[in-house]
């Protein structure tokens, strides 16, 4: 973002970061990928929101709830964590309605987009280096301000369940070094915001799940019944779903949010490794 640093809101210069371009109702994820020997905490958070609890965000790791995701072996987070063994699915859209997570438990659009906070373990809790003959690993199988309006910028919502595991923590709190940390902040704006920042057109729009169903691609399950899952937020809980929302104001069902079918053998299994021990780690 720095080389459009007179193109954007002083308060993204402020706290600087990274742009991402989004089509309204777009649904994202976030994908991790860290050593395998020497695992992170990492805390996410949508408008200023965690998105484990629903509590606002901010410095500092707790147990319980844990407000943070270990990564090995979490290996994405899809949504807020919402339901019992489900999240609802991250959903861009433009601040300032009141369908973000962060204006229905904030009852404010300050911040919008994503927030990182990635954290290191105590030193000497793992090695620096991989362990003699490599380390099993989880592949992954996708390797000008005026114009932008008082309110630029897109925001998070809830979107349809999602079956997910969100992983409690193996290690124990006091792995991690609450005093070594970086933070991320991750501006998400629509096709139009991205040209007048960029100077360049935005992505395509992106197909929709049934299209990419039609032509075969494939779809990922992973395996991971053994690694139990965390409680999920009441606040979340509560939170209303973007089609909720729309329903309210008199919308009208959207064709694209329909289930779609998937074929079994499009189906790819995913089995998720075991986290290194503390011998291995010592």
């Amino acid at each position: 973002m720095a080389s459009f640093a007179d193109r954007v809101p002083a308060a993204w210069r402020e706290r600087g970061g990274f742009l991402a371009p989004l089509y309204q109702r777009e649904a994202l994820w976030l994908q991790f990928e860290a050593a395998p020997w020497k695992p992170n905490a990492v805390k996410v958070a949508v408008g200023g929101v965690d998105a484990l609890t629903g509590e606002p965000w901010d410095d500092g790791l707790r147990a319980d709830p844990q407000n943070y995701l270990v990564c090995p072996d979490q290996p994405w987070l899809d949504g807020i964590n919402s339901g019992e063994g489900t999240v609802r699915q991250f959903v861009a859209v433009g601040l300032g309605a009141g369908d973000t997570v962060e204006e229905q438990l904030t009852g404010a659009a300050e911040l919008g987009g994503l927030q990182l906070q990635v954290y290191d373990p105590v030193p000497g809790r793992f090695p620096d280096e991989p362990p003699p003959g490599g380390f099993q690993r989880l592949e992954s199988a996708m390797d000008g301000l005026a114009d932008l309006g008082e309110s630029p910028g897109l925001g998070v919502a809830a979107g349809g369940t999602a079956r997910q595991r969100i992983y409690p923590d193996p290690y124990g709190l006091e792995t991690w070094d609450q005093e070594a940390f970086g933070v991320a902040f991750l501006w998400l704006v629509n096709s139009r915001q991205y040209q007048v920042i960029t100077g360049e057109p935005g992505p395509p729009t992106p197909i929709t799940a049934r299209t990419y169903t039609e032509h075969g691609l494939p779809w990922f399950q992973l395996y991971d019944e053994d690694r139990g899952d965390l409680a999920p937020a009441g606040r979340l809980g509560r939170v209303q779903s973007l089609r909720e929302r729309e329903a309210g104001r008199g919308a009208g069902p959207d064709p694209d949010d329909e289930p779609v079918a998937v074929d079994p053998d499009q189906v790819i299994p995913l089995q998720d490794p075991p986290p290194p021990s503390r011998e291995e780690g010592a």
